[in-house]
């Protein structure tokens, strides 16, 4: 299962349910038919890419700090 908590510009932001045991710290997944990206939350910075160029990174990074509310809010209401 991937709960997806929003789409952006044909970008979707989403988590994995078993995100690791003992379960990792609150990240998100990126997906877009160019590639995939994990990001840290806290503080927000890639923890891994595959096929999206720094300029991609870059706007992501800013849309998951404008997001991080969001994220975080998601990421409790699901996994508590």
């Amino acid at each position: 299962m991937m709960p997806v908590v929003f789409r952006y510009e044909g970008f979707v932001f989403f988590f994995y349910s078993n995100e690791g045991n003992p379960r990792e710290p609150i990240h998100i997944h990126v997906r877009h038919a160019d590639g995939e990206a994990k990001f840290w939350l806290y503080p927000v910075a890639v923890s891994a890419s595959f096929g999206f160029d720094a300029a991609t990174l870059r706007k992501l990074k800013n849309v998951i700090e404008t997001k991080s509310n969001l994220i975080e809010r998601s990421w409790n209401e699901y996994f508590t």
